[in-house]
């Protein structure tokens, strides 16, 4: 059993304009996640939800000021991003990054032997690799080409599950890995991350707009974010509250 606990997190953007002030985004953010656990995050546009996802993962745009983030009772916010992701530690991106030159055989293969510490041999490791591909209905003509470069939206998205079925983390953050996909693909980034869960009993904290994804991948508890803060938590059935009478209800 692995815990991650998010003790009074709070955190600044930093503008890109040098001359600008931070803006605090994050105030105050309190969640244990243990091992086996599916934590959904719903909340308005602008609340905070993709910075807490960012800040979590170590993105230098996002500056902590004060709180913890335990792994295990071991302070992630002291380690680097490399070591965050050996931690156990998973971010799956809004936008992916686009990486040319590295192609996704490369890319999938130099994370496996970091994250594992040793590289897999590689016969097995095809055989690994082309299983979860399968299983995300990934053509696997994409290992030859270079990290999401020219992948439609869905795409990107079937490869972050890809990545994490692979990677097998302690704990996922899944960042509106919904978001620009269709129903047939909806379905099938779903199974690839409750696949992960079933397998490696992770945690997940999913970060979404809408309640769709959550009929696929059923939440334990489902937490409000407003402000910077989460305002309120409840079990799966909060999502159906929200959807039919939205924020305004807890906000106000």
């Amino acid at each position: 059993m692995s815990t991650l606990e998010i003790r009074n997190l709070h955190a600044q953007v930093l503008p890109s304009d040098e001359s600008a002030e931070p803006k605090e985004i994050l105030k105050g953010v309190n969640l244990t996640i243990n091992s086996g656990e599916i934590h959904a995050i719903m909340g308005p546009n602008g609340s905070g939800k993709s910075t807490l996802a960012y800040t979590l993962g170590g993105h230098p745009r996002y500056k902590v000021t004060s709180g913890e983030v335990l792994l295990d009772g071991e302070n992630v916010l002291d380690m680097e991003v490399d070591e965050r992701a050996r931690a156990g530690l998973f971010l799956a991106m809004q936008y992916p990054t686009e990486i040319p030159g590295v192609s996704m055989a490369n890319f999938l293969r130099s994370a496996a032997t970091a994250t594992r510490g040793e590289a897999p041999k590689l016969r097995e490791w095809v055989k690994e690799v082309r299983s979860a591909q399968d299983a995300l209905s990934i053509d696997p003509e994409f290992s030859n080409r270079s990290v999401n470069e020219g992948f439609s939206g869905g795409e990107k998205k079937r490869h972050e599950v890809l990545q994490l079925n692979l990677l097998k983390p302690k704990f996922a953050i899944m960042d509106e890995t919904d978001s620009g996909l269709d129903v047939d693909a909806l379905r099938i980034v779903s199974e690839g991350i409750n696949s992960y869960k079933e397998e490696t009993n992770g945690g997940i904290l999913m970060i979404t707009h809408y309640k769709r994804i959550l009929n696929y991948v059923q939440p334990d508890f489902i937490h409000v974010f407003a402000d910077g803060h989460i305002i309120t938590t409840g079990g799966a059935e909060l999502a159906d509250k929200l959807e039919a009478d939205g924020y305004d209800q807890f906000i106000k």
